[in-house]
């Protein structure tokens, strides 16, 4: 007979099912109970031993008190996203296993403080182990090591040796002194020997990869050092939620290289800022969310009518207004494309992954200069505040391009007062000059203007001509190398065309994973280029698949619309959106595109 929702204390037999190739851990409880520390150490020790990881953050905007949980995903390959399942469950309350036993494995495992008495669902099969967290915790003089005592636990259980965290342990505290590093040593041994005693190993990690050195990156911190590698120096910035932990990397960072970091007094200050730092020859940006995005629009234009490069990176989160600050979001796509009164050229850049996060980014200062326009970068907080293990980076292709940037020499040989800041040009790229330099002297308004930055505001022809410039610059620009299509067959065979654009990328390839395990032909495009957008390219694929499903996290299917505007194929788009505030699980893709292939 089976026994379910049992309480197993003593000598524990059998494991919860093996997920080929990963371990998937979860703890959860109320905030300020050092959830996240819990998380960062046993993700950070996992890294460290050559696993690939994927954390990922729950957290509410309370600074305590709310439920919190830190999910790790552990595998023997390269992972993009923290999964649909968890293996072990290590709850301090009871709000932490109602929220999150839908996601436990048949006969997973509960180990929870026994400060309190665990529940499930009646029928529900988990194995459940109450430990005294809390009581060994007080024991060793601090309540709050009782997350401590749970990674202890935890590394019993999943046949971790203790030792394997001191690395872990000693960075994060030895600033703080030996005692401090022994003390939480000795929690973890606590825990560890408690759990080998009265639970026992009852699963294992995946064997080790063969290539085991791996960064272990957040997309923030990818964001800000692939900023440091393009040679920015300057960022202004307000803290807002995803989006802040970008200035604290540099601010912690910057200075090493000369760069500086200030926190402006709101976003539109920052803005300003960043496009005044341009403007005087630095590269400078600014990092924001939603609500400080739509702060910045009067000054976007500035940055349009001026052609002053700009970064601006935006780190989505739900709205609208306030809306969800901690929760992730895709839905700033037509304030990206469309915002800023009046028409600007500008540039849509969209990372999939940690890596893109850093590449892309380093990308946009040079296309900030080419171009001479703003430039955004945009991600979400499923991917700004995830960390994730990758092989590394190639520093090579960081490549310096200032654009039509003028040496001292070229502006020394026109006569005295020749040069035009926004000379009309076949290409609509002026050469610029920076501030300070002989003979290089210009204006640059708000208002509109002439080839050497006078106002004129009434002359319709000028308004033309300066329109018309501007508004072409863009059109040499192909970024059909961002457009990436994934797919066993040639797209004219498949049953089915995903579509995505920025953190969607892991969860949709793994969905395509189960359809292809139901016998399905299925294809993946993902776009990290959305404006100017590759039309021919996308036409191209669009054209020839029989159907197509638009993965986004929003309520209206804003890349689904674009797509419509600008490519066409009405008939062929449907849509697959979520817009709760959580990412995207793989098994909601594939249910939706099973939907699709049964029913469209």
């Amino acid at each position: 007979m089976k026994v379910v929702a049992r309480e197993l204390r003593h000598g524990a037999v059998g494991a919860p099912r093996t997920l080929a190739g990963e371990f998937n851990w979860k703890v959860g409880g109320q905030q300020g109970e050092g959830i996240d520390s819990t998380g960062e150490i046993f993700s950070q020790t996992l890294n460290r031993l050559g696993y690939y990881v994927y954390q990922y953050r729950h957290f509410m905007s309370l600074i305590k008190g709310g439920h919190t949980n830190y999910k790790v995903r552990a595998a023997d390959h390269l992972i993009r996203h923290h999964g649909d399942e968890v293996q072990v469950l290590v709850a301090f309350d009871q709000k932490t296993i109602d929220h999150n036993l839908h996601e436990l494995v048949r006969d997973g495992v509960v180990i929870y403080d026994d400060a309190f008495k665990a529940r499930v669902p009646e029928g529900r099969e988990v194995r459940l182990y109450g430990v005294p967290l809390t009581r060994i915790a007080r024991e060793l003089g601090n309540p709050i090591m009782k997350n401590m005592v749970a990674v202890g636990v935890t590394a019993a259980v999943v046949g971790l040796p203790v030792e394997e965290f001191r690395p872990t342990i000693e960075a994060r505290f030895g600033s703080k002194g030996g005692k401090v590093v022994e003390l939480n040593m000795e929690a973890l041994r606590r825990g560890y020997e408690y759990g080998a005693e009265h639970i026992g190993q009852v699963t294992t990690l995946p064997k080790l990869p063969e290539v085991r050195r791996h960064l272990f990156l957040s997309g923030n911190e990818a964001v800000a050092f692939g900023a440091l590698a393009a040679g920015c120096r300057f960022l202004a910035a307000y803290p807002i939620t995803p989006a802040t932990e970008i200035m604290y990397w540099l601010i912690n960072n910057f200075p090493k290289y000369g760069g500086v970091v200030v926190q402006a007094e709101d976003e539109i200050a920052a803005i300003n800022m960043a496009i005044g730092a341009n403007y005087a020859g630095v590269r400078a940006m600014t990092s924001t969310s939603g609500p400080g995005l739509s702060l910045m629009q009067e000054a976007i234009g500035l940055a349009g009518i001026s052609e002053t490069p700009l970064v601006v990176v935006d780190v989505m989160r739900g709205g609208p207004s306030t809306g969800l600050p901690t929760k992730t979001e895709q839905s700033d796509l037509n304030e990206l494309l469309f915002g800023s009164h009046g028409e600007i050229p500008r540039i849509v850049l969209a990372p999939a992954t940690v890596e893109d996060c850093f590449y892309l980014t380093a990308e946009a200062f040079n296309l900030a200069e080419r171009y001479q326009c703003p430039v955004y970068v945009v991600t979400d907080m499923s991917l700004g505040m995830s960390r994730a293990s990758i092989d590394g980076l190639d520093y090579s292709r960081v490549r310096i391009d200032r654009g039509s940037l003028l040496t001292q020499e070229e502006l020394d040989r026109m006569e005295k007062g020749a040069y035009k800041r926004y000379l009309v040009t076949e290409s609509g790229i002026s050469p610029r000059a920076i501030p300070g330099m002989r003979n290089g002297r210009f204006v640059a308004l708000s208002n509109e203007h002439d080839e050497a930055g006078m106002e004129e505001i009434e002359d319709t022809s000028t308004r033309e001509i300066q329109m018309k410039k501007r508004m072409r610059k863009l059109d040499s620009l192909d970024l059909s190398e961002y457009v990436d299509y994934e797919g066993d067959e040639p797209v004219e065979n498949l049953d089915l065309l995903v579509v995505g654009w920025g953190s969607t990328i892991g969860r949709i390839q793994e969905a395509i994973e189960l359809l292809a395990a139901d016998g399905y032909k299925v294809g993946h495009l993902h776009l990290r280029a959305l404006y100017p957008l590759p039309k021919a390219k996308v036409r191209q694929y669009l054209a020839a698949a029989p159907r197509v499903l638009v993965v986004e996290n929003n309520y209206t299917g804003q890349l689904g619309g674009y797509l419509r505007r600008e490519v066409g194929f009405h008939e062929k788009l449907h849509g697959c959106h979520k817009y709760n505030g959580d990412p995207f699980l793989a098994s909601e893709i594939y249910s939706r595109a099973r939907e699709v292939l049964l029913n469209g």
